[in-house]
């Protein structure tokens, strides 16, 4: 699956948005997508960790790059993962799914799916929780998680 088309200006102004939220200086590290999808992740546990909400357009860029690097380390059609209202991706190599509702589907909201993917998180718990819906034989990623670069 190719990588998504990512303005630089937007996703820098993502960075330093959620940053100064909590009270940090400006992104100072490299202006390509994926430093700043990491700083993006990075800046939003900061805020998680302090209590705070993240800010929304931060919030979508670490979902997006989390749920891209899901995509490029495990390939496939089998696994729908939805992180609404952000983003979806297919991975996980088996049967390709072309129409109507996947069989095999992973749902959950932007900040558990940051803490599930950076390993902060256990699969098994948010599952027991309800914080995950997994449907389907294959819905279960956890042996792709963490996610690490």
């Amino acid at each position: 699956m190719p990588a998504r088309r990512v303005d630089t200006s937007r996703l820098l102004a993502a960075v330093d948005a959620q940053r100064a939220a909590t009270g940090n200086p400006p992104w100072s590290g490299p202006v390509t997508a994926g430093a700043l999808g990491a700083a993006c992740v990075a800046a939003v546990l900061a805020a998680v960790d302090a209590g705070g909400i993240p800010e929304r357009e931060a919030l979508r860029w670490a979902v997006v790059h989390l749920l891209d690097h899901l995509a490029r380390r495990v390939p496939g059609r089998a696994v729908e993962v939805r992180v609404p209202p952000f983003a979806a991706i297919q991975c996980v190599p088996g049967p390709r799914h072309t129409r109507g509702t996947p069989p095999n589907v992973v749902e959950t909201d932007p900040v558990t799916w940051i803490l599930l993917a950076t390993g902060r998180l256990p699969w098994a718990s948010a599952v027991a929780d309800g914080r995950v819906r997994a449907s389907g034989p294959r819905a279960d990623i956890s042996g792709y998680l963490p996610l690490s670069d």
